[in-house]
């Protein structure tokens, strides 16, 4: 059996209503398994996965992206995470026995279907990607929802599917393929985001822009010269969670073969040291390979333990994942779930 994971990302953090109605689209497909549901109210926004074949996941992302139309008006929305529509983003993954030129089709038929469905632009990104500027999350996602108005007025923003006319109640929507994605937050025992951010900007792959001595940008030939950063295949920014008092340096984990959870929990944890500010755990949003894990407790148990469930248990542990909300392994390990 084929094995595609779907991690639609929508813009509601808050409404319980909207989330029954999401689980209940799902529970129509036939062959789809909802495996999480997990609400951010400071973010405002709910990362749902789901598995299923080919066939399936294709439904079911159909299914629930129609609820979340209905039930979210973006006119509305507010919230600390960057987004451009209420359906905000669509990744489909290859898990088991499917290819990526498999997920590239599907997120295209998606994209086709929604777009005609509720008359909204659909931007493709990632490995389904037309144009290289799109290919980035975050480049199609600037200027967010406030401002895709305007820019759907530049050709060189035209979408891949659907109107180039302004949705106000649902903005657009970005769908593609993937690598299994690791979200991925450290939180810092400070409500000032400033350490956040910077620790962010020095880690993430994308690094920051260079400035000067005075403090000004540095450009050459009118261009923009950007410091890269320190990790590899790690997008990352600093926001606030003020429910905790806290704040996150919050990470995507592209792939996390190149740069592991652990690799990013003590990259974060040495910035914070130079800058006074202690770590209090961290945070897995969504699922995780079980993979990922055992690579974490390899690394902290010093070749100490050698069965799963000791490397499990250990790297839930030193990477303090039950220090804002308890962190049970048979519902957020993708492999124990399917």
């Amino acid at each position: 059996m084929k094995i595609i994971e779907c991690v639609p990302n929508f813009s509601e953090g808050r409404n319980e209503e909207t989330f029954t109605k999401m689980k209940e689209s799902i529970k129509s497909v036939n062959g789809c398994k909802l495996l999480s549901l997990e609400p951010d109210s400071d973010y405002n926004r709910v990362v749902v996965t789901l598995a299923g074949d080919e066939n399936s996941i294709l439904e079911g992302a159909l299914a629930i992206s129609r609820c979340a139309a209905d039930k979210i008006d973006m006119a509305k929305h507010k919230g600390e995470h960057p987004r451009i529509g209420a359906i905000d983003v669509v990744p489909f993954v290859p898990v088991k026995n499917a290819s990526m030129e498999e997920c590239v089709k599907i997120s295209e038929e998606y994209a086709s279907r929604i777009s005609r469905e509720l008359n909204v632009p659909v931007y493709l990104y990632e490995n389904a990607a037309r144009r290289y500027e799109r290919k980035n999350l975050s480049d199609i996602r600037k200027g967010e929802y406030e401002g895709l108005e305007e820019k759907l007025k530049n050709p060189e923003w035209l979408p891949d599917y659907g109107p180039a006319v302004f949705n106000s109640k649902l903005g657009a929507i970005v769908a593609g393929a993937r690598f299994f994605l690791v979200a991925y937050n450290v939180n810092l025992k400070s409500e000032d985001t400033f350490y956040s951010k910077e620790i962010s900007e020095i880690l993430r792959e994308s690094g920051r822009v260079k400035r000067d001595p005075s403090g000004k940008t540095v450009k050459i030939d009118g261009q923009t010269v950007r410091e890269p950063g320190r990790l590899k295949f790690v997008k990352g920014m600093g926001v606030s969670l003020e429910k905790y008092r806290i704040t996150q340096v919050s990470m995507n984990l592209t792939n996390y073969n190149v740069t592991p959870v652990h690799v990013a929990y003590e990259e974060v944890k040495k910035e914070a040291e130079k800058l006074g500010i202690q770590v209090q755990g961290s945070e897995i949003v969504g699922l995780v390979p079980l993979e990922a894990l055992l690579m974490a407790g390899k690394y902290y148990s010093e070749d100490r333990y050698h069965d799963e469930k000791s490397l499990v248990d250990i790297a839930i542990e030193k990477l303090g994942l039950s220090e804002l909300n308890p962190f049970h392994k048979n519902e957020k390990v993708i492999d124990y779930m399917i």
